[in-house]
């Protein structure tokens, strides 16, 4: 009687004879990518280095200066040449005084303008000036300016500062927002990633009377092509963007009326 039982096709040593069949194909492609990644490893090593022709542009190192046609059209870049600022102190832009207001102490150094402590409404000078949204139920002009010495700030100790260093007086409160600002997430500062930058000043962004940002009027979105006068249609009025931001629809050209030709 003829065998009929079939071979054990998932045996154990089936299974090894598979696996060393296929370790043994893979071991010349192995071997041949060995040789070339070391072949080329051995190149690479054996190259002389690069040496730049002396005067070419990645020889040489260059400063702001060379560049005035890029640079000198920033006014925040000017001055900086990508050394340390003077005495580690920080580079700030000017304060935005408004014109023909500083020296402080033109007008309030005069004899007939003694300093007035007591707090109250301007009515005379400065009537223009509101404290608005920065603590004005605890807060007034005084606790801010130096009383005697106008063209300064002063801390809450009592240290005198100037307004170039008035950042230093809204670190007082605003401490989170002076940490952020000093290592450059708040606020905006240009220059060097590496050597001086210059900030801008909290007050260059924020009215320090009332520093919360005015509403921004949102403006109209883009006009969609097919909005445009077409080229070949030029009898096609297109449409008119309004004051409030709407759109006057594009007026469509009359069409002529067709002759009828009776019979």
């Amino acid at each position: 009687m003829a065998d009929d039982t079939k071979p054990d096709v998932g045996s154990e040593g089936d299974a090894e004879h598979l696996a060393l069949s296929k370790t043994g194909a893979l071991a010349p492609l192995l071997l041949l990518a060995g040789i070339t990644l070391f072949a080329v490893l051995g190149f690479i090593e054996n190259q002389p280095p690069y040496l730049p022709v002396e005067g070419v542009l990645a020889a040489v190192p260059h400063s702001p200066s060379e560049f005035p046609a890029i640079f000198d059209k920033d006014d925040s870049l000017l001055g900086l040449d990508g050394g340390v600022t003077d005495g580690g102190m920080v580079a700030v832009a000017g304060p935005p005084f408004s014109r023909n207001i500083f020296p402080c102490m033109d007008c309030h150094g005069e004899a007939d303008l003694p300093p007035n402590p007591v707090r109250r409404e301007l009515v005379d000078k400065h009537a223009n000036i509101k404290l608005l949204n920065h603590d004005e139920e605890h807060r007034w002009c005084l606790d801010c300016h130096d009383l005697k010495d106008r063209d300064s700030l002063h801390l809450a100790g009592g240290e005198l500062v100037p307004f170039t260093e008035s950042y230093r007086l809204c670190g007082q409160c605003h401490g989170p927002q002076y940490k952020d600002w000093k290592v450059g997430i708040h606020g905006k500062r240009t220059g060097y990633w590496n050597g001086a930058k210059r900030y801008l000043l909290c007050v260059n962004c924020h009215n320090p009377h009332n520093p919360h940002f005015a509403p921004i009027k949102p403006l109209p979105p883009p006009v969609r092509p097919h909005f445009l006068r077409a080229i070949d249609r030029p009898e096609v009025k297109p449409p008119v963007l309004l004051p409030d931001g709407g759109i006057e629809p594009a007026a469509e050209p009359e069409k002529k009326k067709e002759e009828s030709h009776g019979k």
